[in-house]
This record gives structure tokens, sequence and C-alpha cells, in this order.
């Protein structure tokens, strides 16, 4: 197992101590995993070293020398899993039966017994030790587990109930989570917003490789069953970007759990968050990581704590911001024993990887972009958290509103505003929408486009709200607040550089922030675990630290001339063993304290919270808004950094552009999106300077851009197609495996005319949103294949489809695969396939024709000259739609391959194909791979035509 293997390669360990090890576990495991390990033993030994070495019972061979292996030894290793489960609460019943029996000695019971393991773990320590013993221990053993089983006494029982001190502590621990978890703690912790009358379910769909799952997730499939794809781990991963709702979704889970209407397997669920983790400086055991950050027992803590190891099953653990650690997640440094002190990281990432408390079950929340490999080896599945639906902003903005006509206004006005219906699918940014809706309202063709401008709108909101009506002169009000904007900022840049989120009287006196700086409303207390420390204060948001570190970097005169070059390449700053946290510490005066205590600690980290900064940087320095600068810097210097930051883009674009590889012959360029190139996307975007999208793109010279598996939502279809209406030559679009929805497809419109393909598999859409593609594309000259299987569509879609095929007689593929198209889609289809002349590929697979939907395409297709594949895989298409689809081959003069596998075509619907290519010699293949056929029938069938594929 890969856990054993990690026990012996320790490094720093002797090879001398790992071998004893080895041998001991080799040992511990039993008969058989000695017979393979002397085999594979024998076989990396040089010819003749290995002939001294037997083994009792062994052959030379390195086989066993009965002919009939022990019965019960086999059945605890065929049937581990499930003896674990039932033996993990009862240890100390079966001890006590191979004791009496005389299998065990105190000294077997003491080695299984250790306090470092976790029940599941003593349990299959138990097993190990009993397979060693051999035949005659493991029935004692079976015999003993089907007697529990028989008398029903497992502790999984209904009748069962937890000491009363644990149940006094889950009443005191859920009263604590219902009382942190009842008001939204995100985007202000503002008391007078409830979480159940604010509270709105954004899009949750499994991880790619976590298994097809038709239909929306629910809250209760984050912890439930659906989509593992490890058993064995205990960590699910919830990912999504920032603003998108993981802190909120979590608390939802909390309250629910607190309330008892959700998560009821689990008697005790302890939730933390990373952020305020992350300023613990003293070494912690898993008990006062417990009791101490969530809740403390007023009794009994003892008790409870080995209540909690001996049934880790009925307890979640939720840890929320994985990416706000210092520290990247590693699994280099083990740790097992729960009351061993270690620093609160490898606290935290013992516990993800189940090194600690096996078997306790864990929600851990984090950017897609700060979970590596390593994390992803050690998760039970991933769950994305893909923002709001179009109707999820409309729930959320009426919720918002409690006047029902304010409600309407707002959504009447981003209905008009494309780009910002866009960037509400962000529920951070549809809060801050609907909080500055007054603004909003009034804003008429100014109204906002980038996440810059959003964030802009809700600093000058909360500016103006909370300043004195007196103090209105003639200045703009980005001066008359320059000294809070500074004294923020400063606090924010320091902050992101150094991974600090939580911010002490000290730091807030460091950087000159004032009672009234707090008192504008960026800065909330934070809810600091430990009662003996001062208050302490964090910003609204994450996002908005990162906004007001901008600022800073924009606005100051004392910051660094190399900022927004390293800021913008932090490979440099690795290439030089710079981490972030150094780097910023050269840029600002004051960074140095905290800075030099991380120097270097992150050098090899993502640091997505940099890159997030820089795009606001990007934002700042755009034309439209750097008539807010001309007081507080002078305007030679914002020049400059506009110079750099444009700069910073042309070149790592054109960075992207020369390492695309040359095509394979026969092949089209393409290019493949590597980390980063959408993010400078978006920075590019946030300039809105068409100036530099066109130089951007100016040497990209590609057939196909590739942008599977990049996270792309809304917001990033809303850059990319606004940089992308300036390429030279139109491309294939390939953003297939992403988060695109129909409010996603609606930004892509405006680079229609640059797209000759495009691919969309995968991406939650529905009829609505093929609608308005289809409505644009239609115009499109150069718009000629569409690519959109695994996606949520309908019958309804194949009108406009149909109305395509009419209308362009130019267009050359449709892939329908794998929606939810039936007999009267086809049929709609086929009215636009009778006047189309052009369409070389049509793929249907995976849908719901049938033979009435096969016999309505055929009868459209049964002349066609420019049809070359068609699939119709999977579709319930019987021997009717078999022989009208062999007048198609009998009659077409194009058609060059059919795909009819997984299908219900018996033998007589297959004759009828093997008569249709006798007279179409031009015909290369027929696939009916698993229909209704014998392997006779096959044989035969086979050897009459050979172009027939089963």
């Amino acid at each position: 197992m890969q856990r054993d293997y990690q026990n012996i390669q320790v490094p720093g360990r002797s090879l001398y101590t790992k071998t004893r090890q080895l041998l001991d576990l080799v040992h511990a495991k039993g008969v058989d995993t000695c017979v393979l390990f002397y085999a594979a033993l024998k076989q990396v030994l040089p010819e003749g070293q290995g002939a001294g070495f037997s083994f009792p019972g062994i052959g030379s061979n390195g086989e066993e020398k009965e002919d009939h292996p022990s019965t019960s030894t086999r059945t605890l290793l065929a049937q581990r899993p499930s003896l674990v489960s039932e033996l993990q609460g009862c240890v100390e019943d079966a001890l006590h039966a191979l004791v009496i029996t005389g299998h065990f000695t105190s000294a077997d019971c003491n080695d299984v017994r250790l306090p470092v393991y976790t029940p599941s773990q003593q349990a299959r320590r138990l097993l190990d030790h009993v397979r060693a013993k051999g035949e005659s221990a493991a029935k004692v053993v079976l015999r003993y587990v089907q007697q529990k089983q028989g008398s029903g006494s497992s502790l999984n029982q209904e009748n069962w109930t937890p000491p009363k001190v644990v149940l006094k502590y889950q009443k005191k621990l859920s009263s604590s989570v219902s009382a942190q978890s009842c008001f939204l703690s995100t985007y202000g912790g503002t008391s007078h917003m409830a979480l159940d009358d604010i509270y709105t379910e954004g899009q949750l769909e499994l991880a790619h490789y976590c298994g097809d799952v038709h239909g929306p997730l629910g809250l209760e499939d984050v912890v439930g069953a659906v989509g593992t794809v490890n058993k064995e781990a205990d960590t699910v991963l919830v990912s999504g970007d920032a603003g998108g709702g993981k802190s909120t979704l979590l608390q939802r889970l909390h309250l629910l759990w607190a309330r008892g209407t959700l998560l009821r397997e689990f008697l005790l669920l302890f939730p933390f968050s990373c952020r305020r983790l992350n300023s613990e400086r003293q070494d912690l055991s898993v008990k006062e990581l417990l009791f101490d950050h969530c809740c403390w027992p007023d009794r009994e803590q003892e008790e409870i704590f080995q209540f909690i190891l001996d049934h880790p099953h009925l307890i979640l653990f939720t840890f929320d911001g994985l990416d706000e650690l210092k520290h990247g997640f590693s699994d280099e440094h083990r740790l097992c024993c729960p009351t061993q002190r270690a620093p609160v990281q490898i606290l935290l990432f013992n516990l993800i990887q189940g090194s600690l408390m096996k078997g306790v079950r864990k929600v851990v929340t984090s950017r897609p972009e700060a979970v590596g490999p390593v994390l992803k080896k050690h998760l039970r599945k991933e769950v994305l958290l893909q923002g709001f639906t179009p109707s999820g902003i409309e729930c959320f903005v009426r919720k918002h509103h409690s006047d029902p006509a304010v409600a309407s206004k707002v959504l009447a006005s981003l209905r008009t505003k494309n780009a910002l219906l866009g960037l509400c699918h962000s529920p951070v940014l549809c809060w801050i929408v609907s909080h500055c809706h007054k603004e909003l309202l009034g804003c008429g063709e100014g109204s906002p486009r980038t996440i810059t401008d959003v964030y802009l709108m809700i600093l000058q909101h909360f500016f103006q709200h909370r300043s004195s009506p007196k103090s209105t002169t003639g200045t703009s009000w980005l001066q008359e607040h320059l000294d809070t904007v500074l004294h923020l900022g400063q606090l924010a840049f320091e902050g992101i550089g150094t991974s600090c989120f939580i911010f002490s009287p000290a730091d807030l006196e460091t950087c000159g922030v004032t009672e009234k700086d707090i008192c504008m409303g960026f800065l909330v207390q934070s809810k600091d675990m430990s009662p003996t420390r001062s208050k302490c204060f964090e910003f609204l948001h994450l996002m908005m630290q990162c906004f007001f570190a901008a600022l800073y970097i924009v606005s100051s005169n004392n910051a660094d001339r190399s900022i927004i070059s390293n800021l913008f390449e932090p490979q440099n700053m690795r290439a030089t063993g710079l981490g972030s946290s150094s780097c910023f510490g050269a840029c600002s005066s004051s960074a140095g304290k905290q800075g030099q205590a991380l120097n270097g600690e992150a050098a090899s980290e993502e640091r997505p919270n940099l890159k997030i900064t820089a795009t606001f940087v990007s934002g700042l320095l755009s034309q439209r808004h750097r008539s807010l600068w001309l007081h507080c810097c002078p305007s030679a210097v914002t020049e400059k950094r506009v110079r750099q930051v444009v700069r910073c883009l042309s070149k790592g674009m054109h960075k992207h552009f020369k390492s695309i590889p040359p095509p394979v012959d026969g092949e089209k360029k393409s290019m493949h999106a590597m980390p980063g190139f959408v993010w400078l996307i978006k920075c590019i975007y946030e300039m809105q300077d068409s100036r530099v999208a066109k130089d951007a793109v100016s040497k990209l010279e590609v057939d196909h851009l590739k942008l599977t598996y990049c996270n792309i939502g809304p917001v990033e279809c809303t850059a990319l197609a606004y940089v992308l209406q300036h390429l030279r030559n139109p491309v294939g679009l390939q953003l297939d495996n992403n988060s695109v929805g129909d409010v996603g497809v609606e930004q892509l419109l405006p680079c229609m005319h640059n797209c000759h393909s495009l691919y969309l598999r995968n991406n939650s859409i529905t009829d609505e949103g093929i609608r308005k593609l289809l409505a644009t594309g239609i115009h499109c000259d150069s718009f000629r294949k569409i690519a959109l299987f695994n996606n949520k569509l309908t019958d309804a879609c194949t009108q406009h489809f149909s109305h395509l095929l009419k209308s362009r007689q130019d267009f050359l593929s449709i892939r329908l695969g794998n929606n939810n198209i039936t007999e009267e889609g086809a049929k709609q289809l086929a009215e636009g396939l009778k006047s189309n002349r052009s369409l070389k590929y049509l793929g249907l697979w995976g849908n719901k024709i049938g033979d009435a939907g096969a016999v309505a395409l055929a009868s459209a297709l049964q002349s066609s000259t420019s049809l070359v594949w068609l699939s119709l895989v999977g579709n319930g298409v019987g021997n009717a739609g078999a022989g009208a689809l062999a007048n198609v081959i009998r009659n077409s003069t194009s058609l060059e391959e059919l795909w009819l596998t997984e299908n219900c075509i018996t033998r007589s619907g297959v004759e009828c194909l093997v008569q249709a290519l006798k007279e179409n010699t031009r015909m290369k293949s027929v696939w009916v791979i698993n229909n209704d056929l014998t392997l006779e029938e096959v044989e035969d069938l086979r050897q009459r035509e050979s172009r027939l594929t089963f």
C-alpha cells in the first residue's frame, strides 16, 4: 500500500533501518505477503546470490508448498475492508477472545493498542497480527465477528447512544456553531444579513475525474457518496474562484448541521478557518486544536476526546480557505499521534492526508490554482462551486432587496448591461452590485464593465455613505479620502506579500491605520479563536484586500519602481531565489518584520493573490480611471506605471506564443493554454484599451486555441471575447470541460466573427444559451463548426439548428452528443437537413431519438451529397431505423462512416445494411458494436461484409 511505502521511505533514515522495518512489515502481514516478498527478492538479486535463502513452507520457486491454501487466512485478506469496519469499534473484545484461546500474548495486545493508532488502524494491525499467527487464529477472529453480527451488538446499531457527557458537549458545540453561522460572515459580516434570508445556492458540479453525474448536486452531496473516487480517503475538496461563495456554502452546511436538518450522520462538527489558523504561533496537538479553537468542553475533556478517537466515523472537520495558508500543501512531514504537538500547518496537512484521525471526514475549501497533484492524491472527491446561474443571480438580488420594485429595477438594469451581468455570476460581485444599486441605476452609459469598475463603485459607496455632508468641497471623493486609502492600502499590500490576512493592533499602528479608517467599514473585527488575544481585524473579503493592495501600488509615491514588473513576472522572483514576501519586503519601507520571518518560504507557491492584485492594478491604470490619480502622484509616474503594465502584458503574451510547438505533419497549428494565459487575458480586459488587446494577439498565428480544463467561467469569457475579437485570422476556440454556462455563452458573442469553430463540451449550457449563440453565429461567415456534447440541451434547441442549416449552405459540422434530444428533436433537425447541401459531420450519439427519429433523419439525408460522417450511437435505434439508414448508404454519394454502436438492431436490421453496402463501394465502415446479435450471427456477418465493425 502507498501508506506502507511512505512509512518506510522516510527521508534521512538509514538503509539498515529501512531494511529492518521492511522485514518487520512483511512478517506482520502474514504468509501470503512473505511469499510475494520472497518471489520479488529472487527476481532482483543477482543470480546465485539468493541460493542460500530458505523460508519454511515455501518452495524454491517462491510458491507455497501446500496444495490447498488456508481458508480462513484467505478470508481475512479477501474481506479485509468489511472486517476493519466491523472490528474498529470492538478491538478490545476481539483481543480478549484471542488471549483466551491462547493465540495472543499481552505483548501482542499492547502492540495493537498503541495510542498513536486510530480505531481503524488498530483493527488493521490486529488483522495483520492474526494472519501472521496462522489459520487457527484467523478462525477465532472470523467466529468472533460472526457472533457479533448475529447478536446485533455492533456499535453501529440504531439503539446505541453516546455517553451523556458527549451528548452534553454536542449540545454546546452545536449552539456555538449555530451562533457563528446564522448571520452572513462574508461580505462584511453585518449582523442584519441573516443567512436564511440571503443564502442562494451556487452551481455545484463534480470535478471531471470524479465521474459523470447527471443533474445538479445538492448540499447533501458535498459529503455524500456521489462522485467518490477514493473510498480510503477522508477529505472532500470544494474548489472555486475567489468570491465564488465557498465560505458561505460551508457556513450553510454548519448551520444546517447545528439545526439537525443535514449531516445527521455526524455527531460532532468542528469548523476551522485556515486564515485564522495562519496566525497561530504555538505548536498544537489535535486535542488543543479541537477544544481551544472550536469549543471547550465544560468537563470530562479526556473522555470526550477519547470518544472522538474511538468513533472517527461520527466526526466531521471543515477547513475553510486552504489557499490562505502561508505554506503550500506538503506530505513530507508525517505525524500520526493525536496527542503530539506540531506546527499548525503540519497538523492540518496530516489531518487532510489521513495520517492523523483516519476515518474522520474532512471538507476543505480552496481556490483551484492552489490545489496541486500532491494534495489531489489524498482526496475522496472534488466538488466545484461554479457561482450563480442566471436564475441564481435573480434569486440573490430579490433576496437582497426587501422592496420588490427596487429588485426589479436592478435586474432590468443588469439585463441591459451584458458585461455586468457576466460579472454577477460571481456571488461577491453580485453582492457589491446589489449593495450599490443606487449608484448602478444612476450610472447610465458609465455602467461598470470590469471587476475593477465594480470595486471602485463599492469604494465610492462606502466613502460617501460614511462621510459628513460638510466635508464635501470641490475635491474629488478619492482625494478627500486618500489618507485612508494609503493606510489601508499599505496594510493590505504588506499582508498580501506575507500571506497575512488577520492584523493585530500593532500591524495597524505600523501602517498608520486610525480608528477613523476602521470606521469606514472595509475592516471588520476578526473572530479570533483565542480569548487571551487582543482585538484583531481583517478585510471584508480577500478580494477587497487585494484591491486595496493594488490601490496602494497605483497611488503611493513610496512604492518601489520594480514592484509592477515583479508583480507581473513572479517567475523572476523564483529564479533569483526570492519569495513573494521578500519581494514585497524590498518594495516598501515597513514590510520587513513579517517579510523577514517568512523570507523564501513560499518561493515555489503560485500565490494567486498576487495575480488578483495585478489584475486590479491593470484596471486601476486604465484610461477611464487615470484621472483618479491626478492628485495622488505626478502624472509622469502614473504614465510610467501604465507603460510598465502594458510592456509586461505584451511580453507575457508573446512569451506564450513563442512556446507553441510547430504542428505535426498533416495537422493544423494549435496552442494549448498554459498557466497564466487566461490571467493575462483578464488583465488586458481590465485595461479596456483596444490597442493593448490588438498588440497582445498580433503575433498569435494558430488555427486552434485550446482552453480545456482552464476554469473558464462567464467572467473569463467576457475577457476572452474582448481580446479575441482583435485576432487577424479566425481560430477554432476549444473550451471543453469548463463552466461557461448560458451566461458565458452570451459573453462570447462579440468574438464569434473570429471563430471558425466552437467546442463547448461539458459546460452546463441549455437551450436558451444556444438560442442566443446561434442568433449571432448565423451571421458570422467564418463560423462553420460547433460541438456541444455533454450539456443540457433538449428538443427546444433543434429548431435553432434547423434554422441554421436552412440559412447557411456552408456550415460543416454539428455535434450534439450526450444531451436530451428525442425523436421530436430529430424530426426538427431533419427539416433543416432537407434543404442543406454543406453539412459533413452530424453527431447525435447518446440521445433518445429512437427508430422514429432515425427514420426522419434518414429521409432527409437519403440523397445527401455532403454528409461524410453520421453517429447515432446509443439512441435506441432498432431495425426500422437501420432499414431507413440502409437507404442512405445506398443512395448517398458522400457518406463514408455510419456509427450505430450500442443500439438494439437485430440480424434482420443488419442484413439491410449489408445489402446496402453491396451497392455502395465508396462507404468505408459501419459500426454496429453492442447490438442484439449472437456471437454466431456476428461471425457470419463479419465474413460476409468486412466493412461492418462488430
